[in-house]
């Protein structure tokens, strides 16, 4: 299966603006894109790439004062397959798990965990460790919030997010993830695309979305809590603790969004 994804993002500035865009595929999907991946900025502008601390591709930019739009356009190679589904998939006790996975069992800037762990525990303490637990908490977080673009928020936490009871994406994934680390199963938040491949289309804009992975039997595995069901064509563009490491673009002062354009559709 071919994937053609891209995006075209326009940004207004009154004054020079640094900004940390992720908004590259990640390096583990870079072999199975199929032409030229890059990211062009109108007007052009210099731009340096990095590696953070998680392996993401970051950009670092300043954007000039006017309007700039980034934009991209490739096609990746997608295997067609569903999100796996181990069932017997084991959690692994706190004492084996390996140094570098350690830090998805804390709290993080969105994953209050403290606020959540009694809570977590009383819902799910009484599961089976492992993937069942993990679906557990899908199954849980899906029917608590519900869906709405109008109710986007950028400084929702976990514990808002289980206390308002609606969200976009990233809300889903956030309380999973906590749910998770409460837990001791190690979470990691993702960022990526996700296109109505293999289900009817949905008539709602084409976004960005987020889902979580999680370390059980030393192999990550992804759920998604908002849709809750093995899908097709996810392309990871990042990931990390929470929203904070893997925002699509980070800005240090003021740039204000005037165009948001993701398309992700498959092709022959």
């Amino acid at each position: 299966m071919k994937i053609r994804t891209g995006f075209d993002i326009a940004f207004e500035s009154v004054q020079p603006t640094p900004m940390i865009l992720a908004l590259s595929v990640h390096p583990s999907r870079m072999p199975d894109v199929l032409t030229p991946h890059v990211i062009n900025f109108d007007p052009p502008i210099p731009y340096q790439d990095y590696r953070d601390s998680f392996d993401n591709i970051c950009t670092r930019i300043v954007t000039p004062p006017g309007r700039l739009t980034i934009s991209a356009d490739f096609v990746v190679q997608d295997s067609g397959q569903l999100d796996a589904y181990a069932p017997y998939a084991q959690q692994i006790d706190v004492q084996y798990l390996p140094s570098d996975v350690l830090v998805f069992l804390l709290g993080s800037r969105y994953c209050d965990t403290d606020k959540l762990s009694e809570t977590a525990w009383s819902l799910f303490g009484g599961t089976q460790p492992g993937w069942a637990r993990v679906q557990a908490i899908c199954d849980y977080v899906h029917d608590r919030i519900r869906f709405d673009y109008m109710c986007a928020d950028a400084t929702r936490t976990a514990w808002d997010g289980f206390m308002q009871r609606h969200g976009v994406c990233r809300d889903f994934a956030h309380l999973a993830v906590a749910f998770c680390r409460c837990m001791n199963i190690p979470a990691r938040y993702c960022t990526g695309y996700l296109g109505d491949i293999g289900i009817p289309a949905v008539p709602d804009p084409m976004d960005f979305s987020a889902w979580f992975e999680v370390y059980l039997d030393g192999v990550w595995y992804t759920f998604d809590a908002r849709h809750n069901t093995p899908r097709i064509g996810r392309i990871v563009m990042a990931r990390g603790r929470d929203a904070t490491d893997v925002a699509i673009t980070t800005n240090f002062g003021y740039a204000h969004l005037a165009r948001f354009d993701v398309h992700t559709d498959e092709v022959y």
